[in-house]
């Protein structure tokens, strides 16, 4: 096994009792997952930047029984294994699946927050048959107004610091307090960290800091100039849809997630009043809220 794959499996993990953990091999990779509650809805939980599958233990904690979540570290992410490429949003969808696929399950609830919302988008706009819904977090949709995008991208400007190869990589892995601070300027309050958890997320990043940096660079190379072509426009979004967004968001703000209407059939788009970009996080409970508003039906 390749040194950096046993340094990114043997880390250890934050403890949650209530979690389960497996490996199964997705594609030619080994995945890690995280389960909460073994029967139920299956909801599949995609996590953002730069966390892994523990951005929603406190979302598991305030939901019922009657949920199986199954909280995936995409590909190089935590403690799933790092490969040299595979980091564009096709091939994690295509992850996604496969995982899908390994574990029996035909249809699925979706969640996604930041990053994991985008791909999240990517799937449901991919194979609507697969998802019985879709909650997404702190991100905009596929199809935001350019007169929205165009006064916001100074938003960005951390991306600067970690897309380019040779750059992101080395801030990543060797400035943990570059990490910190961003968890701690995107949230509304930067209190809502505990020194655990700033602790806990700057470490892992510095261990997948080729796949954060890969994940920028691939959305740089084919995302943005489909955003630019209108690519998305020919497509339409099938699956009932809730995107919760924080009102006090300052990487994806409320002016971002309009727009959608001529290309979903049933997509409902809500502000969390005082709430920054860290949703499973900052208000977990308007997470589960939304949860077992959008899945209450297939319980």
């Amino acid at each position: 096994m390749a040194p950096h794959t046993v340094l990114v499996s043997e880390r250890p993990m934050p403890e949650d009792i209530r979690a389960e953990h497996r490996w199964p091999e997705v594609r030619g990779t080994r995945l890690h997952l995280a389960e909460y509650g073994g029967t139920g809805t299956p909801l599949l939980m995609l996590h953002g930047f730069p966390q892994h599958w523990y951005a929603w233990h406190k979302v598991a904690a305030l939901l019922p029984d009657g949920y199986r979540l199954i909280c995936p570290d995409l590909r190089g992410f935590g403690w799933s294994e790092p490969t040299p490429r595979g980091y564009d949003m096709d091939a994690l969808a295509e992850d996604a699946l496969a995982l899908l696929d390994a574990l029996g399950l035909e249809r699925v609830g979706l969640v996604g927050h930041n990053w994991g919302a985008h791909l999240g988008f990517r799937l449901c706009l991919r194979a609507p048959e697969r998802f019985t819904g879709y909650l997404a977090l702190n991100m905009s949709h596929p199809w935001p107004r350019h007169r929205a995008v165009l006064p916001n991208l100074w938003r960005m400007w951390y991306t600067a610091f970690v897309e380019y190869p040779v750059l992101g990589r080395a801030v990543l892995r060797h400035w943990p307090g570059f990490t910190r601070f961003l968890l701690r300027h995107q949230a509304a309050d930067p209190a809502v960290w505990t020194d655990t958890d700033l602790a806990e997320y700057a470490a892992a990043t510095s261990v997948s800091a080729p796949a954060a940096q890969s994940l920028f660079w691939q959305y740089v190379l084919h995302d943005i100039p489909a955003l630019v072509r209108g690519t998305w426009r020919r497509h339409r979004l099938t699956v009932p849809t809730l995107l919760l967004g924080g009102e006090r968001d300052v990487v994806v703000p409320p002016s971002l997630l309009a727009g959608s209407e001529p290309y979903a059939d049933e997509l409902t788009v809500r502000l969390v009043p005082g709430a920054g970009h860290f949703l499973p996080q900052e208000r977990p409970e308007a997470v589960a809220e939304g949860i077992g508003e959008l899945f209450a039906e297939s319980r």
